[in-house]
């Protein structure tokens, strides 16, 4: 990985990445390496590239593997090329990126477009994953809740609830709950958070059973007008939320509920790694798992996303 702490430039991408076929040789190189036991002949092979198509075949035996198996990349007939611009629109992106935005940078349909930023999504999540927070040991985690949303035809209340928690100087973990009750809180942040935590929130009724599963819980009453009391206060969380929807609005408009929780994966991503931008595209490029040796059909077929 490079050394460089700022994401690189697009003249940067463009050179490291000048063509298709300068993707699919990093694919295979990263999830294969240069040599590796093939799963026919047994033999330690080096795999060369077969023309016209995305595999490469054991020098011994002929025995294809396809560096995109496994991959949000895989079943697509978008260019190699094209899906990692795209992955770098992302990284580089601060607000977030629109598939209007991809359809208008790199000429597809919007339809295509809508699936390639869904699956990226849908990949920043599987590659950030949930970190466990807080401990002892660890900084005080901020926790607050946040709604999508408006009201239904019939008027109704329609919001969609996000639960977020952040760990100051740490990481940020989201998730989408079926409502604001306590059933549904508590057992995500519990899940979350490690146990004899200090846990910053406001009075909401539905945190206060922090206390009885051994966490040191703090309160700030904003109805009140208090926003921090000595070390309690829950700015980062807020900030955070803050952003997401001030992106949202801007870039996305609207957000369905049935995919708002890959946009708070895609911004959860970004949270997580402000402190090192030029790890974003790297770890993209570099987490897709290794498949088995003899995928079944069914398997084969399958994407991380």
């Amino acid at each position: 990985m490079s050394n460089n702490p700022k994401l690189p430039t697009i003249r940067q991408f463009l050179e490291r990445f000048p063509d298709d076929d300068a993707c699919l040789e990093h694919l295979m190189r990263t999830r294969y390496g240069e040599r590796l036991t093939c799963a026919k002949c047994g033999k330690d092979a080096r795999y060369y590239r077969v023309k016209s198509r995305r595999s490469y075949e054991c020098e011994h035996c002929g025995n294809q593997v396809y560096p995109t198996a496994g991959t949000p990349f895989e079943n697509t007939r978008t260019s190699l090329r094209d899906w990692f611009h795209v992955m770098f629109l992302f990284c580089a992106s601060r607000n977030g990126v629109s598939a209007k935005e991809v359809q208008r940078t790199i000429g597809v349909t919007y339809k295509t477009a809508w699936r390639m930023c869904n699956l990226i999504r849908q990949y920043m999540g599987y590659v950030d994953g949930d970190n466990i927070l807080g401990g002892p040991d660890g900084g005080v985690v901020e926790a607050d809740k946040a709604f999508y949303g408006g009201r239904d035809k019939r008027g109704h209340d329609d919001k969609s609830v996000a639960l977020g928690a952040t760990e100051r100087g740490g990481e940020t973990v989201t998730r989408v709950i079926p409502s604001r009750r306590s059933k549904h809180v508590m057992p995500a942040l519990l899940n979350w958070v490690k146990p004899g935590s200090r846990i910053a929130t406001d009075e909401a009724p539905v945190f206060k059973e922090l206390a009885e599963h051994g966490h040191m819980h703090g309160t700030v009453n904003h109805r009140d007008g208090e926003y921090v009391r000595g070390n309690v206060h829950t700015n980062t969380i807020e900030a955070f939320w803050g952003h997401v929807k001030h992106s949202m609005k801007g870039t996305y408009v609207s957000v369905s509920p049935k995919w708002l929780q890959t946009y708070l994966w895609e911004f959860e991503f970004r949270q997580n790694l402000r402190k090192n931008p030029h790890l974003m595209l790297e770890l993209l490029l570099q987490a897709f798992p290794r498949p088995v040796s003899k995928p079944s059909p069914q398997e084969d077929g399958q994407s991380v996303a």
